[in-house]
């Protein structure tokens, strides 16, 4: 929503319950008991997916999956059959709001976590459920998983996050969104401020925090990989494209090429959600056929910076039959 300067304000107010790994909690951690709602569409929910992932939470997680596109009421199962996810039964994850708060009047977003028993949501506080995959899930975690939030680096994983999240995760929503000049002028130039910031950081370092990957990675990803495809040409953050700064491209096609990562990226489904349902900014909801996206599969070299992605652990396998949604999901770029 856009304040009485212009500028775009995010609405922060999600439920912050927590899923813990303990037996006396509310919602303790327990495997087959909870549904992922998540869409391809969403960078938001696209982090829980990737950590889910690379975590190897899939058998104790399973997951809900929307469709690219929405109206005031909410997400929409319409790629299941008959337009109703199987497990949980609704047409919508507005359904489970209601389920637990039928006068909810905040915002019904992804990625949701769903009670399976009682079918009412539990959280859709997105910044902390990926953190909980790693710390209170950590029984479920698959052999080889990576230590995303490791703790002699959480100091720095969570400062580098929250200036990334400030000017470019949330950055290009504030830069799309402004409602007059002044207000655009100053979230484009704290955007691009930002990427150049990481250029130069990028420039010396495989990865944001460490010597693997991070929470920190997995944050700046799903903006990054959406950027060229949407963000530059709907947004209106069209000083450059990723693809025109070298370590940014190189430490995209880096991640991209990452078992859990690009696998788990669908453009498709991405440009028809933004330029579909954001009318307001594309009235004729027609969807651009480009860019070509065919260099994201070109090698990086990045290398030759050190470090490694799973540090002394493994990469996830390829997903399962049901989650083949991503761009790289059958091995083809």
């Amino acid at each position: 929503m856009a304040t009485s300067d212009g500028a775009f304000e995010r609405d922060t107010d999600y439920i912050t319950d927590r899923i813990l790994d303990d037996p006396s909690a509310a919602w303790p951690v327990e495997a087959g008991r909870y549904r992922l709602a998540a869409a391809a569409a969403c960078p938001w929910a696209n982090r829980t997916t990737i950590v889910r992932r690379l975590l190897g939470l899939e058998d104790a997680i399973s997951l809900a999956f929307a469709g690219p596109t929405h109206d005031e009421r909410s997400w929409q199962f319409d790629l299941d059959e008959g337009g109703v996810d199987p497990v949980l039964g609704i047409e919508r994850i507005q359904e489970a709001y209601l389920k637990r708060f039928p006068d909810y009047s905040k915002g019904i977003t992804v990625p949701a976590i769903v009670d399976i028993p009682t079918g009412e949501v539990v959280t859709n506080d997105f910044p902390q459920i990926t953190l909980d995959f790693s710390t209170q899930w950590v029984a479920h975690h698959r052999d080889g998983a990576p230590d995303l939030y490791p703790d002699r680096l959480r100091d720095e994983i969570d400062e580098v996050a929250e200036l990334v999240y400030q000017d470019v995760n949330n950055g290009v929503y504030r830069t799309g969104f402004s409602g007059d000049r002044g207000a655009y002028e100053e979230a484009y130039s704290a955007l691009f401020d930002r990427l150049d910031w990481l250029e130069e950081r990028l420039s010396t370092q495989r990865f944001l925090v460490g010597e693997t990957i991070t929470e920190a990675d997995v944050r700046l990803f799903t903006t990054l990989v959406r950027f060229d495809a949407v963000y530059h040409n709907h947004f209106k953050c069209n000083r450059n494209k990723i693809s025109e700064m070298p370590a940014l491209w190189g430490y995209l096609r880096d991640l991209f090429q990452t078992p859990g990562f690009g696998d788990t990226v669908n453009f498709e489904q991405a440009k028809e959600h933004y330029y579909v349902v954001h009318t307001s900014i594309n009235p004729t909801q027609v969807i651009p056929a480009g860019p070509d996206l065919r260099g994201l599969a070109t090698p990086h070299g990045r290398d030759s910076l050190g470090g490694r992605p799973f540090g002394d652990g493994t990469p996830p396998g390829l997903p399962g039959e049901r989650e083949r949604f991503g761009y790289l999901s059958d091995g083809a770029a």
